[in-house]
């Protein structure tokens, strides 16, 4: 088996524990606030990275810190987006409104940098409103007050992942900044962050119920500790086009443990919309030129 099947291999298993993650987020919320939840799930994640891999941390830039923090204030406003969404939605819809990351990047992208977007990219945004319209709206086309503050979370969630997916890119193009040290220190930033704002608006506890011990500790070591690390390794070896497809099936796990373990069954419109907005992702995510030219190639070669 080859390097780069493992590491594609590694990033789906990463992967399925994020489609999974929403129901977990679901089940810990019926025990404790959002911000406690967080709490646990980042400061956890932080300590067994640091565990794993604590000879990569005796040398730590000014830079790589600098970027930690501010990549971990960010990422309070996407797992707050996320955990708080899970509260207010459906698990179905907040899997799929916080995939919209992979959209909003390149769209943000495009304003950042001043060009002009690609035609996949002005494709799959179309694409995604309209799968938004059809999941979100009620089958009158009429606003879902029920589950409006939910989803204005989670694509709040995904907004502030994709300013966080650009932030990282810029921040790794600097020669100060350790890839692997930056990953791990925003967990910390980010459960530091957490634990304030867990003691101003909520009331901090333990778990105290088995299954939300197993569901707590399975988002922190899996989806969250372990992920990040998994992730960091995997990139040494497989291409960012495989790891933006692998990454966009996130959507696919959540709606599908939503569907058998939560028992959530959507509206034929809901369907719809959810069928655009994942074929969108993966519009966004293949690279049809790449493609393109290596049929060119074959056929040169053929003749």
């Amino acid at each position: 088996m080859s390097k780069q099947l493992k590491a594609d291999i590694m990033l789906l298993f990463v992967t399925f524990g994020w489609g999974i993650s929403y129901y977990l987020i679901d089940v810990s919320l019926e025990n404790m606030g959002p911000f406690t939840l967080n709490t646990y799930r980042f400061l956890i994640a932080f300590a067994i990275a640091i565990i794993l891999a604590f000879p990569k941390f005796k040398f730590v830039s000014k830079v790589t810190l600098k970027y930690s923090f501010l990549l971990g204030i960010v990422l309070v406003f996407v797992y707050a987006g996320a955990t708080f969404g899970v509260e207010y939605t459906t698990l179905s819809n907040s899997g799929f409104l916080c995939g919209l990351s992979v959209i909003i990047t390149p769209i943000l992208s495009c304003i950042i940098y001043k060009k002009a977007p690609e035609k996949k990219v002005t494709l799959a945004a179309i694409m995604c409103f309209v799968g938004i319209g059809l999941l979100t709206l009620t089958d009158g086309f009429s606003i879902n007050y029920e589950n409006l503050k939910g989803d204005l979370l989670c694509i709040m969630g995904g907004f502030a992942y994709a300013v966080d997916l650009l932030l990282t890119e810029r921040a790794v193009l600097h020669e100060e900044v350790n890839p692997f040290q930056l990953s791990v220190f925003q967990l910390g930033v980010t459960g530091l962050f957490n634990l304030v704002l867990s003691f101003i608006f909520e009331s901090p506890h333990l778990p105290t119920e088995p299954k939300i011990w197993v569901s707590v500790l399975f988002l922190s070591i899996f989806c969250t500790g372990l992920a990040f690390i998994i992730q960091a390794i995997a990139q040494q070896y497989t291409s960012a086009s495989h790891v933006g497809v692998i990454f966009s099936l996130e959507t696919v796990f959540s709606g599908f443990v939503a569907f058998v373990i939560a028992k959530e069954i959507l509206t034929k419109k809901s369907y719809l919309g959810a069928i655009l907005m994942i074929t969108s992702i993966f519009i966004m995510e293949i690279d049809f030129k790449a493609i393109k030219d290596n049929k060119d190639k074959k056929k040169i070669q053929h003749t």
